[in-house]
This record gives C-alpha cells, sequence and structure tokens, in this order.
C-alpha cells in the first residue's frame, strides 16, 4: 500500500521567515514573560528535541522536559501539572491529551504536523489493514488518533525493534505503518514476517548516501548517526542507528571527535550540552539549504516559536480535544506502549560499524 501523495508541503525557511525577528532585548522579555506564564497557570512545557532551541531552554529553566516522543508522552502522564504545553507537531499533543483526559493540552501552532500522519488517513489505512485481519497492527506514534485507534500496538522508534521482537517471538505477523524506511530495517533487522504501508518523513527521507560517502571521504574520522527513519544507503553506512535519544546518548558515549548527524538538526542543541567538547556535521540532503523541503529541518517543527508560545499561554488558544470514544481506543493501543517501555530495558536500535 503506497502512502496518500502530499501536498502542499511548507519550506523550512519560508516557515522561519514568517517569525518575528527579535532583538536581544525583546527576546529576553519574551522569555520572561512566558516563564511567569507558566508560574501563573500551572503549566509545563515538553518539548521535542527538533524545536526551537530556545523552546527547549525554556523547558529545561521552567521544570519541563525536553526528549524524544515516548519520553515526551512519559513525563507528560507523569507530571502532576494541570495543563501540559507540547512543542512539536500535532501527533504529540494528541498522544498528550489521549495519555491525559483531564489535562489542558496546548499547542503553540496546531497547523504543526507531520508528513508521516497526513500521509496515513485512518479510511484508507482502514482498508489496508482489513485487507490483512490475520496481523497485528503496530503503528509508529507519528499518526493520528484515529489510525491509533485501529491499532493493536503504537511505538516510536525508541521501542519499535524490540516491540516487533517480542511479536515474532510470539509467533505474530506484523502489519507496519506508516514510515518505510523504519519498517524496512526493524524487518532487516528482526526477520519478522511484516507488510508495511508506504510513507515517509520529509526531513529523513532527503538524505542521500552517495553525498554521505563523498562527505565522509572529507572526514574519515567522523561516526555517521542515523536515525532509522532513513533511507537505505544512509543506514549501512551508519555507525550508530537509533531514537533521537539514543543518538544523543551514542555522541556522549562514542570516542570519536567528531560525527556526521543524519536526523533533524534541532537535535544539535541537546547533542551539543551533551559532549560540547565534540563537532556535530548535518548529514547532506538531496536539496540545498533554504530552497529544499526539509534541509534536515521539519518545516512543521518550525512552526514552534517564542512568538506563539507566548500568545497560547496568554490567550489559552490552540487546545487539543479528542472525542472520548476515539480516545478510549486510541488508549489502548498507546498504553500497551507505556507498559511495554517501563518494563523492558530499551537498547540502541543498531550498529553498523562503531
Amino acid at each position: 500500500m503506497n502512502s496518500i501523495p502530499l501536498t502542499n508541503i511548507p519550506v523550512t525557511a519560508d516557515v522561519a521567515a514568517l517569525s518575528p525577528r527579535y532583538s536581544a532585548e525583546e527576546r529576553q522579555l519574551t522569555i520572561e514573560r512566558i516563564k511567569q506564564l507558566f508560574k501563573e497557570q500551572d503549566a509545563v512545557l515538553v518539548a521535542h528535541y527538533y524545536t526551537d532551541s530556545d523552546l527547549q531552554m525554556i523547558a529545561e529553566e521552567t521544570g519541563g522536559f525536553v526528549s524524544d516522543s515516548l519520553d515526551m508522552a512519559r513525563f507528560g502522564n507523569e507530571h502532576p501539572s494541570t495543563t501540559l504545553v507540547v512543542a512539536g507537531v500535532r501527533f504529540m499533543g494528541e498522544t498528550a491529551k489521549i495519555l491525559n483526559p483531564e489535562k489542558r493540552v496546548l499547542m503553540p501552532d496546531l497547523a504543526a504536523t507531520c508528513s508521516l500522519d497526513i500521509g496515513c488517513p485512518a479510511p484508507a489505512f482502514k482498508e489496508f489493514c482489513d485487507s490483512h485481519p490475520d496481523r497485528t497492527v503496530v503503528v509508529y506514534a507519528n499518526t493520528s488518533t484515529e489510525v491509533k485507534a485501529l491499532s493493536d500496538w503504537v511505538v516510536t522508534s525508541a521501542i519499535a525493534l524490540e516491540v516487533v521482537k517480542h511479536l515474532k517471538e510470539k509467533g505474530e505477523k506484523v502489519l507496519w505503518a506508516p514510515d518505510r524506511h523504519l519498517g524496512r530495517y526493524i524487518q532487516m533487522q528482526t526477520g519478522a514476517d511484516m507488510v508495511s504501508w508506504q510513507g515517509d518523513c520529509v526531513v529523513h527521507d532527503e538524505f542521500r548516501g552517495q553525498l554521505l560517502q563523498s562527505l565522509l571521504k572529507k572526514h574519515p574520522d567522523a561516526a555517521v548517526l542515523a536515525h532509522p527513519e532513513s533511507p537505505e544507503k544512509v543506514i549501512a553506512l551508519a555507525d550508530v542507528v537509533g531514537s533521537t535519544s539514543q543518538l544523543i546518548k551514542a555522541a556522549r558515549e562514542l570516542p570519536h571527535r567528531k560525527f556526521i548527524v543524519a536526523t533533524d538538526r534541532g537535535i544539535f542543541y541537546k547533542m551539543k550540552q551533551a559532549a560540547p567538547d565534540k563537532t556535530f556535521i548535518e548529514s547532506p540532503t538531496a536539496g540545498v539549504d533554504a530552497t529544499c523541503t526539509s534541509c534536515a529541518h521539519c518545516p512543521w517543527m518550525a512552526m514552534n516559536g517564542l512568538h506563539n508560545l507566548k500568545r497560547v499561554l496568554e490567550t489559552g488558544e490552540n487546545e487539543i480535544f479528542v472525542d472520548e470514544a476515539l480516545r478510549v481506543k486510541a488508549l489502548r493501543a498507546t498504553q500497551r506502549m507505556m507498559d511495554f517501555a517501563r518494563n523492558r530495558t530499551i537498547k540502541v536500535l543498531g550498529h553498523s560499524n562503531a
């Protein structure tokens, strides 16, 4: 099954150009105001690694959290605040609401979506599932509430490999959605019987193995860190393949002083925190900076900024709502992910040459 063709994908540079340009003084005053609003509203900020470094910094300094989608969900579920502000893309806010129906969940921009999500609409996905009724349905967290409600398992890249291994050991056949690159990688690593929806991430799908090979010739001492949503030729050149949290851990622990990173460049903020004395280089994409679709940065993640974070706290707009009957259906597979992650030792997805 092919994913639904995507249209009108925003260009990262165009999205960034729409954000207000603050002077140093304006930026500082805005940050101070945001911090004050979090205190006043019993709110906490949960930000993804791919968001703007200012948002990640604010999360850290206000008792919030910066991580991958799995740990974002876990933190939001466990934190006592009555309001969760999720800086990321739409499915992350929906996941927070699925797990925390009693909490108010806000997002800086509700239009911030994900190519994997919009490329796997629920009606078409239901037809795909119905055509394979004997398979256990495993979906990536980068999907809508409606798709999660059709699933048996929700996974993130941090636990996808372990979950599919677990299902294979039980003798189950898997229907995987939506990222084809991650699905192929998991199938190669586990040997599981899988059929896959053919979606992809507009950022990771842009990375190119041939260009990466050329860059490695210039930096032969560099290790390659790759997210498993990347194409097969990129994965083949990687020293470590893993989720965002796992790649940050590898950057800190590996002996290399230089890394080429095949994931969204928003991760560099935390990588530099983890290994301040090391050098990080963007893996090459198919496009040219400021004109390509991705340029190693998600255009929808770029919609999260200081201006709309401040506005959503002041106005209470952009609240996430999920139909209760649908939420209960989606909760089953999502809670299964949370329980599995809590009870299993999560390992780095894979190593090639490290």
